[in-house]
């Protein structure tokens, strides 16, 4: 299993190399020519949520990118430090800091107050993303969330 990693700081400018070093590294890990598109735009929603949410909070630490080559499929997770609604600071022992509900996760729902306005913002670009990607998970914890996006690899096929 390849995995590259990128880390940037959260600022606007960075998302498109994100964008481009996502596609280039998905063409190189064997997926489909026709899917590029969809993963350099699924790479620039979750990115540019990250470092959305990130400055929203005043988060000085990098948003992370991390690109997953494994046998069948390509994935690309894209993480942030903001910690979910209700999230604890410290796990609970024997217990995970991961929580299965995410901020804005379930498009069309929002919460009332000052954030409303960023909260719709967050659920567009998890609804863009949902559209792209047919295999989407999002997650969220205290230590932040991670956008998992994955595309399976196009067979290689051998000439005689």
């Amino acid at each position: 299993m390849a995995t590259v990693e990128l880390r940037f700081s959260a600022q606007p400018e960075h998302v498109r190399t994100a964008r481009l070093v996502a596609a280039a590294v998905a063409r190189r890990a064997g997926v489909d020519e026709a899917v590029l598109d969809e993963v350099r735009l699924a790479v620039g929603e979750a990115c540019s949520r990250a470092v959305g949410l990130h400055r929203s909070h005043g988060i000085a630490a990098p948003v992370s990118v991390v690109l997953i080559e494994e046998e069948k499929s390509f994935s690309i997770e894209v993480g942030d430090e903001v910690p979910g609604p209700g999230a604890e600071p410290e796990p609970e022992p024997g217990g995970s800091a991961e929580a299965p509900a995410t901020r804005g996760a379930t498009p069309g729902v929002g919460l009332d107050g000052p954030d409303s306005d960023a909260d719709g913002e967050d659920e567009m670009g998890l609804a863009v993303i949902s559209g792209l990607v047919d295999d989407v998970e999002v997650r969220s914890g205290a230590n932040g969330g991670v956008i998992r996006m994955s595309w399976p690899k196009t067979p290689v096929t051998v000439l005689p």
